[in-house]
């Protein structure tokens, strides 16, 4: 099978039903910017030598992928093959956030992204979910989407903001706190 297909020399792409769309319409800007969030986040897992860590990135990386497929796939398309992100999702991430957050010093100030480079490529991470959530909502103006994608990608930054700062502790660096 080749890699490329000459079909989307016209600016358009399949989508997962059936038919075409063009390649910045706002449900492939939705699943898009998923991609480039999982592609971070791979780049996060290179990095880390902290297996609690790396093992939470790949899990976040598995469901990257049902997120991505549930969007290019119209809710009202039933698709024994298509995941879809669910509650259970949801409450898995709340679930990994407290366990984390029990390890780290209450917040006091904000603070800076930054600190050891893991804790950067999350931060990095975490602004592009949050890009992310946004084409969410602009898609969801749209069109009916899964109502558990919005709440899960922002749980999702939750997350990566906790996971940067349990990055920083774990090699002793201090979060950089705003000093504006």
């Amino acid at each position: 099978m080749k890699i490329y297909t000459r079909t989307g020399d016209d600016g358009t792409t399949s989508i997962f039903a059936g038919g075409r769309v063009k390649k910045n319409d706002a449900r492939v800007e939705a699943y898009g910017t998923i991609d480039e969030f999982n592609s971070i986040l791979g780049i996060a897992r290179a990095v880390s030598k902290n297996e609690f860590i790396s093992g939470i990135i790949r899990d976040i990386q598995n469901l990257l992928f049902v997120l991505g497929s549930d969007l290019a796939t119209p809710i009202d398309v039933k698709n024994e093959r298509v995941k879809r992100i669910s509650k259970d999702d949801i409450e898995m991430i709340e679930k990994l956030i407290d366990e984390i957050d029990k390890e780290l010093s209450p917040l006091k100030n904000f603070i800076l992204p930054g600190g050891t480079l893991l804790a950067s490529l999350l931060h990095h991470a975490r602004t592009v979910c949050r890009r992310a959530e946004r084409r969410l909502v602009s898609l969801s103006e749209k069109e009916r989407i899964n109502e558990h994608v919005i709440p899960f990608v922002n749980r999702l930054s939750d997350l990566l903001f906790v996971l940067a700062r349990y990055a920083n502790k774990i090699e002793n660096v201090d979060d950089i706190k705003w000093t504006g």
